[in-house]
């Protein structure tokens, strides 16, 4: 099924950084939709939040070995699937625009025939288990991008695995699916609109955006007494944290454990499973203490300054002595 108007072109794929991050804040592209929707595993929406409108830069990855290689083994992949499979592939210069929704934007890495797209992927061998069935949720969410903006009926994803293990999987269009991503990346970007930010999840993303959010503490106080939701909240964090410190306790019991029945032992092997215990390589450092005492004149030269960072605590109060 195509779309009822032609796909626009917004762009090209030879601009220079400055205008691809232009056009690229315009909406929300096929490599951002896992993001806005929640199913990334790098990156929360809040981040994207943030870069869509315009409070941190997006990050130049170029120089990223992962990203060079990626780059790199594209037109092989391209031309191995192309051998493989009998299908011309052919290479798509532009920034595609959806017809009737004018944030969702789309790379494509190859157009197939009329009616496909190849998306390619590399990937290392501690990524294997995930490719083990189908593609990543988050990839899958990509391709099902790129088939809404460009009305394709079909995507295969070519993925070299560890550098050996090529591998072709098939993504059917699937309108109901494309129907409610859409609706999903509509409620994000009316938050990139209205300059709202999404809620946190929890992921290390997510406490990196709000560090950027608020970086600095004011020395004020807010009451929150009065307040049912975050009342609940804070209690039930308080639990979590005891669980945690409990389980905590747990675990390094057992190790110490296994520790002392291992002795001098390099490794044990066990039902299911091994573990290692060994010496690392010895490491030097430089003692800053004495550099400091013998040498403060040469040690000022070479001091810097670390931002402080804001320290979320929790506190319990103190419950009164019963009365006698």
């Amino acid at each position: 099924m195509k779309q009822a108007n032609a796909v626009r072109l917004v762009g090209t794929k030879d601009m220079s950084r400055e205008q691809w991050l232009a056009v690229r804040n315009q909406g929300i592209g096929s490599s951002d939709a896992a993001a806005a929707i929640g199913l990334s595993p790098y990156k929360s929406p809040l981040e994207l939040w943030h870069e869509k409108t315009g409070r941190i830069q997006v990050p130049d990855l170029s120089e990223k070995e992962a990203v060079f290689w990626g780059s790199t083994l594209e037109p092989v992949i391209a031309n191995v699937y192309q051998e493989r499979t009998g299908q011309k592939v052919r290479r798509v210069n532009a920034v595609l625009q959806h017809p009737e929704v004018a944030f969702m934007l789309a790379n494509l890495d190859r157009a197939v025939g009329s009616d496909g797209i190849l998306e390619i992927k590399t990937a290392g061998h501690h990524s294997v288990s995930s490719w083990d069935e189908t593609v990543p949720e988050a990839y899958q969410c990509q391709v099902l991008h790129q088939l809404a903006v460009t009305g394709k009926a079909w995507a295969d994803v070519a993925v070299l695995i560890a550098g050996q293990d090529f591998r072709i999987y098939r993504i059917e269009r699937d309108n109901a699916k494309i129907a409610d991503l859409i609706e999903q990346e509509s409620r994000f970007w009316e938050l990139v609109q209205r300059d709202t930010p999404p809620p946190s999840d929890g992921s290390e993303s997510s406490a990196q955006a709000l560090s950027w959010m608020y970086p600095r503490d004011s020395g004020q106080t807010v009451d929150f007494s009065e307040h049912a939701e975050l009342n609940q909240m804070f209690h039930t964090l308080l639990d979590l944290k005891q669980k945690r410190r409990q389980l905590e306790f747990m675990e390094e019991t057992h190790r110490q454990t296994l520790q002392s029945a291992m002795g001098n032992a390099s490794s044990a092997v066990f039902l299911g499973g091994k573990v290692s215990w060994k010496t690392t390589k010895d490491s030097t450092c430089v003692d800053t203490k004495r550099l400091v005492a013998d040498h403060p004149d040469l040690a000022a030269q070479y001091t810097s300054t670390t931002p402080g960072q804001r320290r979320f605590l929790l506190q319990v109060e103190k419950q009164a002595n019963p009365a006698t």
